[in-house]
């Protein structure tokens, strides 16, 4: 099978390289490289069946080059599109940016595999695309959906455009909702988010928000797994849409901080600001059933708490 990857250079996308490569495919990596790096894959590119290009898929006229050149010399199988902004501040203060790489990624990747006959895709949504139900327990068939960050609202947006294409030409779309996902390489949130301050100021450590906020953590193997359980579960119905996410109701980021302070600079004082959002956008609190994903027979590994522990040595090695 020919897989390509959409932002395989990234967090998630780096991991599923090697679970792809490891399954035995043939795995072609598109990346603009605006927010992964090649250092995520140096240990990939000397095999034999991993292509990597370089262009941004937002642009269509690059998106059809990228496709046409991973084509080249043998048909795609399926598209993994994981290409997103991750910076949902950012997304607040400027929503082209959100536009831009959330949702014209998916509206151009689709143009391209209509063109190319390719007919299964793998689609990395979020929770986002909820909203605030506060103290509901969220799951896939609640309504209705009122994302409260451009981010969210886009990824919604890319759900519909998925779902029309399904429609139009698509035989398969798998449409995961994420949770917060943690691990390595680490590319933004908020465990890097505490150890780069702390590398900066091992005196304090100001946090966005009262630390309230709690929200469901799952260490990156797990969320692989549970892709490829989705992805190998026959259907009837052309969209699989699907929680991923531990089975426990989450932790704060007040116990968060705690904890990687207390691996990195224990004396330093925790600052927390005002409120229950750490940003505009920000949900500080939700609660997902992932009953659905369970009927597949998966469950996590790591329930939130270990899954932050793990990912904190591990991004604390990372970052030395």
């Amino acid at each position: 099978m020919h897989s390509l990857i959409i932002g395989g250079a990234g967090f998630i996308g780096s991991n599923l390289t090697d679970y792809l490569l490891n399954e035995g495919n043939k795995v072609t990596i598109i990346d603009n490289l605006s927010r992964g790096s090649t250092n995520n894959l140096n240990y990939y590119l000397k095999n034999n069946n991993l292509n990597f290009i370089n262009r941004d898929v937002s642009n269509l006229q690059n998106c059809k080059l990228a496709f046409l050149d991973a084509s080249r010399d043998i048909s795609i199988d399926e598209v993994w599109h994981l290409a997103a902004n991750s910076d949902i501040p950012a997304g607040v203060s400027n929503p082209d940016i959100d536009l831009k790489d959330t949702f014209l990624t998916t509206f151009n990747i689709l143009i391209c595999m209509k063109e190319l006959s390719i007919k299964i895709i793998n689609f990395a949504s979020s929770s986002a695309i909820y909203g605030d139900f506060k103290d509901v327990i969220i799951n896939e068939d609640i309504g209705p959906l009122l994302p409260i960050s451009n981010y969210g609202a886009m990824k919604l947006a890319s759900e519909a455009q998925i779902s029309a294409a399904s429609e139009s030409f698509l035989q398969r779309a798998n449409i995961f909702r994420f949770p917060n996902v943690v691990g390595v390489p680490a590319t933004h949130g908020v465990i890097l988010d505490f150890v780069q301050k702390l590398k900066r100021n091992i005196n304090k450590l100001e946090v966005l928000g009262d630390g309230s906020q709690c929200k469901s953590y799952l260490h990156v193997s797990d969320l692989i797994d549970a892709m490829f359980v989705i992805r190998k579960k026959p259907s009837n119905s052309k969209i699989m849409l699907v929680n991923i996410g531990p089975l426990d109701m989450g932790v704060n980021v007040k116990w968060i901080a705690e904890q990687v302070v207390s691996k990195i600079s224990p004396n330093a004082k925790i600052i927390y600001g005002i409120g229950n959002k750490g940003w505009v956008g920000d949900v500080p609190k939700f609660n997902y059933s992932t009953n659905k994903l369970q009927s597949f027979g998966w469950a996590p590994k790591l329930n939130s708490k270990d899954a932050i522990l793990l990912s904190i040595n591990q991004i604390i090695n990372e970052n030395q």
